[in-house]
């Protein structure tokens, strides 16, 4: 097995890290990575993230927002959660979680958390709590397996983040969470500095394998195939499914009521009806706001180029009721 310490905490990089091994570097042994990022928001390959996460809270609190190339649901990070990776050549074109979860197992055991287990799907679990999500994907004859650690996760932006329905009270949320999921620090007699849990956990799932310090060029690809095809709108918004969103909404200058079609992201078709006043032609919200990308700032700087105004409502009200 060889090691390779990504040194960065950008999840953009770290992706692109596991892909650029798959398809540039094709290495003969198993590589593992272990590495962590800053606040980060990852939706699994199949996934809606404008149903999945609340996205004005993402962007307010400075979290990323990333897609993954494997299956699986949203899952939230930050410098207290762990992230370990698989890249191994494989025959196999199935998913089997339980290879590599195992060694994970094992080596939790042996650092004082006995009660780590497998709970059969995709998680680890401490006292029937979810500790650990897994997902796989294949590429280029390689298995790709990466697994989240919660060690020290904060909870309040993991379900803040994680909630869209604006009704639901956080508090309860939280506890609900906290009855759920746990951190591994909270279950070891003497938790360890995070990246004194990093170490161990590297030294005990690597073994006698090696360590591989990349090149300053082979940095430099990832970087590139970072920005090229993780870091962009249409990476994150792109492979979401059509669907059809129904908004009302009730101003100072009156009701508003949107009805929206989205489709990879950008808005196929909208249409409005409502008791407000304004110098507006009902088909200038369509013409204006088609092929714009479903996100507030985008559909405030397309509203500002339509013609005529609404009364008493502004763009950024308008864009806030269009964007869930």
């Amino acid at each position: 097995m060889i090691y390779i310490d990504t040194k960065s905490q950008n999840i953009y990089y770290n992706l692109a890290m596991e892909y650029w091994l798959v398809t540039e570097k094709k290495p003969s042994d198993t590589v593992l990575l272990f590495w962590n990022s800053s606040p980060t928001l990852v939706v699994g390959k199949y996934q809606n993230p404008l149903e999945e996460i609340n996205i004005e809270y993402a962007k307010t609190h400075n979290i990323n927002i990333c897609r993954r190339m494997s299956g699986g649901g949203t899952v939230y990070q930050d410098p207290g959660c762990w992230q370990f990776s698989f890249i191994t050549k494989s025959e196999n074109e199935g998913i089997d979680f339980k290879q590599f979860i195992l060694p994970v197992i094992d080596v939790l055991h042996d650092m004082g958390v006995p009660g780590a287990g497998f709970n059969g799907r995709n998680d680890l679990v401490i006292e029937g709590k979810k500790f650990s999500g897994n997902s796989q994907y294949i590429h280029g004859g390689y298995t790709v397996h990466h697994g989240t650690l919660l060690y020290a996760t904060d909870m309040v932006p993991l379900v803040e983040s994680t909630t869209v329905d604006p009704q639901k009270i956080i508090s309860k949320s939280i506890k609900s969470v906290r009855d759920r999921v746990t951190n591994i620090s909270e279950h070891m007699e003497k938790p360890l500095p995070g990246e004194v849990f990093k170490e161990k956990m590297v030294a005990g799932l690597l073994g006698d394998g090696a360590v591989y310090d990349l090149t300053a060029e082979e940095r430099d690809r990832v970087q590139k195939i970072a920005d090229e095809k993780f870091n962009n709108y249409a990476a994150i918004y792109g492979g979401s499914p059509k669907y059809s969103i129904q908004r009302k909404g009730y101003f100072t200058g009156g009701k508003m009521e949107f009805n929206i079609s989205v489709a990879k992201g950008l808005i196929k078709d909208i249409s409005v009806t409502g008791d407000f006043f304004g110098t507006v032609e009902s088909e200038d919200f369509a013409l204006a706001l088609k092929g714009c990308p479903y996100e507030k700032s985008a559909v405030v700087e397309a509203l500002g180029k339509m013609p005529g105004e609404v009364y008493r409502i502004s763009k950024e009200e308008m864009a806030g009721l269009i964007v869930v």
